[in-house]
C-alpha cells in the first residue's frame, strides 16, 4: 500500500527585518532633509519688520530683539523675543509673527505720549510717556497738540503721577493746554498751574486734575480769558477783575 507524502509548509519570510530596513531608511531621508533645510537659505531670518513704533527708533528695537539677517528663523522663541524688547521702558506690549519663509514681524505697542518737555541746557524735546519715561524724539517725529511740562525734576515722584493721570483724560480736553508748572503748598502739596492755548491761568492739584478738567472746558468755551481755581472749591475771575484786585491792594497798602 502506498502512503501519501504530507505536503510541506512553505516557510513564510519574515517582515520584521523589512520593516526595520524600511523605517532606517526612513529616517536617514528625514535627517538628510533636515540637514539640507537648516543650510539652506530658506531656514535663514530674510527680512525683520517693525510696525507700531513712534517714540522708539526701529534700529534700536531690533537691536534689543537679538534678531539678526540670516540667523536661524526657529532659532528664538517668540517668548523670548517679547521679553528681551519689553525691557525698554518705551514699550508696553509687543506681538511677535513668524512668517515662514524668513520673516519676522514685530508689532510694537508703547506707552502714549502724554506730553512734552524741552531741554534747558539744549533745546531738544523729549516726549512724556504716560509712565513718566522720557524718551528724546526722532528727528522725523511730528509734533501734536500736547502740554508743555516746565520746571518738573525727572526723579519728582509727582511727574509719573502727573503723566498717569494725563493718560485717562481724552485727548480733547487736552488740547487747549499749552504748559503745565509744579506749584506746591503746604495744603497742596501736588499743586500746578496749567496756561492755556486760549490765555486761561489754571491752578488745580493732580489728584483733581481728572474730576475738575471738564469744568474747566465748559469755563474756556464761555468766557473770557481768565484765571481759574480748581481746588476744593472751584472758581473763576477774568483777567481784568484781577487786575482791577491787584490795583485795589497796592492801594490799601500805601
Amino acid at each position: 500500500m502506498v502512503k501519501q507524502l504530507p505536503v510541506l509548509k512553505e516557510k513564510k519570510v519574515k517582515k520584521n527585518t523589512s520593516r526595520k530596513l524600511l523605517l532606517i531608511l526612513l529616517l536617514l531621508f528625514v535627517v538628510i532633509l533636515a540637514v539640507l533645510f537648516f543650510r539652506s537659505s530658506v531656514s535663514k531670518i530674510s527680512e525683520i519688520q517693525i510696525t507700531g513704533n513712534d517714540m522708539v527708533a526701529k534700529e534700536e528695537l531690533i537691536l534689543k530683539s537679538g534678531l539678526h539677517v540670516g540667523d536661524q528663523f526657529f532659532g528664538t522663541s517668540k517668548g523670548t523675543i517679547r521679553d528681551r524688547i519689553r525691557e525698554l521702558k518705551a514699550v508696553e506690549d509687543v506681538k511677535i509673527e513668524l512668517q515662514f519663509p524668513g520673516v519676522i514681524h514685530i508689532d510694537v505697542q508703547e506707552f502714549p505720549t502724554v506730553a512734552y518737555q524741552i531741554s534747558q541746557e539744549n533745546g531738544q524735546i523729549a516726549g512724556i510717556l504716560s509712565n513718566g519715561t522720557n524718551v528724546l524724539l526722532q528727528k522725523d517725529h511730528i509734533l501734536v497738540e500736547k502740554p508743555i511740562l516746565t520746571q518738573w525734576k525727572s526723579e519728582d515722584p509727582l511727574l509719573a503721577q502727573l503723566c498717569k493721570q494725563l493718560a485717562l483724560i481724552p485727548d480733547e480736553l487736552l488740547t487747549d493746554i499749552s504748559e503745565i508748572i509744579p506749584d506746591p503748598t503746604k495744603a497742596y502739596p501736588d499743586r500746578i498751574k496749567m496756561y492755556t492755548r486760549s490765555q486761561f491761568e489754571i491752578t488745580t492739584s493732580i489728584s483733581l486734575l481728572k474730576d475738575k478738567v471738564e469744568y474747566l472746558n465748559k469755563v474756556i468755551e464761555t468766557q473770557q480769558p481768565g484765571q481759574i481755581t480748581m481746588l476744593a472749591a472751584d472758581t473763576y475771575k477774568p483777567f481784568d477783575r484781577v487786575t482791577s484786585d491787584i490795583e485795589q491792594e497796592k492801594e490799601t497798602t500805601q
